[in-house]
């Protein structure tokens, strides 16, 4: 069975986990350039994306609008709650959804999931746990390698070069 949809967390996946504050208060995030083009590719070849994430910011708002990203849910306690809606309201089963996170509260979507897969620096009882533990840490192109290894796995090469060369 295809993989129709990629489940995202945030902290420690998306960013390496740290979170800044400026000197007024404002909370600051680093993306890795390389995951957004990663996802901004899947969402193109007519797949879907997804953040479930546990803390609230407005740069993770805006991040997932710059890569079309059809389902952002913040501030999310019980994530396996809700990556069940969105299967639900896409109508698909478990075993077409990939989800990558690192740390206890992505456990649940994590065993839930068709394919799962953790940064290098996730916690070690997660990356015990995937399906596929990546290489690359949370915020240094773990998303994108993620990604390269479902094009791959579902055979997507040729889609993804036509994305990107000139005809």
């Amino acid at each position: 069975m295809s993989i129709e949809l990629i489940v995202l967390d945030v902290d420690g996946t998306l960013t390496d986990g740290k979170i800044l504050y400026s000197q007024s208060g404002e909370e600051m995030k680093a993306f890795d350039v390389k995951d957004g083009l990663g996802i901004a590719s899947w969402v193109r070849m007519g797949r879907s994306a997804a953040i479930i994430t546990g803390r609230k910011s407005a740069i993770v708002e805006r991040r997932a609008r710059e890569l079309g990203i059809e389902y952002c849910f913040q501030g999310v306690s019980r994530k396996l709650d809700k990556l069940r809606e969105i299967m639900e309201d896409m109508g698909i089963s478990a075993q077409s959804v990939a989800v990558i996170g690192d740390d206890w509260n992505d456990y649940a979507m994590l065993a839930c999931a068709g394919i799962s897969f953790a940064p290098s620096d996730a916690a070690s009882v997660v990356r015990e746990s995937v399906s596929v533990p990546l290489r690359s840490a949370g915020g240094d192109g773990a998303v994108r390698e993620m990604i390269d290894y479902l094009i791959e796995r579902e055979g997507l090469e040729e889609e993804m070069r036509r994305l990107w060369l000139p005809a």
